[in-house]
């Protein structure tokens, strides 16, 4: 007898608490954000990644009612902030608004992280893509990248490549170029790209990889050609160049920015915020200021894209790494 009681107990005490999880969690979606929310920027204040950061979360602030707050914690290539963002209390007031690099580039070139970008976090919503442009001096006889690559094969050691190191973004494309054409082009890193441009513009260096707010004014001064885009895209600003895939097919290396919350965010709130930023990207002005700072709304617009996303991404820096023989450092 007693046993039953106590399993009639049980059971009235699961169907309670199913009944209060399903009576809470819209009710939770519903009533956030309840105070201020902040959004963890892995760059320093006035980068492009803060800029873009800090014109979304005005509109959030905004549409949601609270002050979506930046904080800028610069350092150890995005680690410091990822690695904060990580381990923030999963309750949707904090975010952390992730380069491609934090999520998908570090785990390969790095020995060990903080944090696994895979496990931590969860996609909230894709924010924009920014391509990159190979770039020529205009003294180097070549208008197209096929051009530079026989320009390179019969011409060896005549061609250097500016970029920010071997292990970053410019280095590893430049690296990767030279694997699938067979191409044997010097890399001459830089510790501040400033002057890898300034070397380029001025023949010391001979190519470079630039972000398109970078090389436009020394594309439209002459100074130097784009032989093509690092995207499966053409770019507005210069819908003439054409793609590395065009040329190479398969190839194609772009940096990103996404939000991403601490993994165990409410799935609710994870759904809200997902459509108050898709509402935001979609607007007309906005959309047109990150085309100026180089940047381009995708298609990816759910939450489930935006993870998709970032599993195909970390699968090609994995592949890009293993390619070029970089070693984790």
């Amino acid at each position: 007898m007693k046993c039953t009681i106590f399993k009639v107990l049980e059971s009235i005490a699961a169907f309670v608490a199913t009944i209060t999880t399903l009576a809470f969690t819209p009710a939770e979606a519903q009533t956030w954000p309840l105070r201020p929310v902040k959004i963890i920027v892995s760059q320093a204040a006035g980068g492009t990644p803060d800029i873009i950061c800090r014109l979304i979360s005005a509109k959030l602030s905004i549409a949601l009612g609270q002050q979506f707050v930046v904080e800028n914690r610069p350092g150890g290539a995005n680690v410091v902030g990822a690695s904060a963002a990580a381990h923030a209390s999963a309750d949707g007031y904090t975010l952390f608004f992730a380069t491609a690099a934090a999520l998908v580039s570090n785990p390969h070139t790095f020995k060990s992280l903080p944090y696994d970008p895979l496990k931590d976090f969860v996609p909230v919503s894709m924010v924009a893509i920014n391509p990159f442009l190979v770039l020529a001096n205009r003294e180097v006889p070549v208008s197209t990248l096929p051009e530079l690559i026989a320009y390179n094969k019969a011409n060896p050691g005549k061609l250097t490549f500016a970029t920010d190191g071997p292990r970053n973004f410019s280095g590893i494309l430049a690296t990767w170029l030279n694997k699938v054409s067979g191409a044997d082009i010097v890399q001459v890193p830089y510790a501040a790209m400033p002057q890898g441009i300034q070397d380029t513009v001025a023949g010391r260096t001979q190519l470079t990889i630039l972000a398109i707010p970078s090389a436009a004014p020394h594309i439209t001064s002459g100074a130097l050609k784009p032989l093509a885009v690092s995207w499966t895209k053409r770019v507005v600003q210069f819908p003439k160049v054409p793609t590395i895939a065009d040329s190479y097919p398969g190839i194609e290396l772009t940096g990103w920015l996404m939000i991403v919350a601490p993994v165990g965010t409410p799935t609710t709130i994870v759904a809200r915020l997902n459509t108050e930023i898709d509402t935001i990207l979609q607007a007309p002005d906005l959309e047109g200021r990150l085309a100026e700072l180089g940047f381009f709304i995708t298609d990816v617009r759910t939450a489930e894209a935006a993870r998709t996303f970032v599993l195909a991404q970390y699968e090609l820096w994995g592949k890009v790494v293993r390619e070029i023989g970089l070693q984790p450092e």
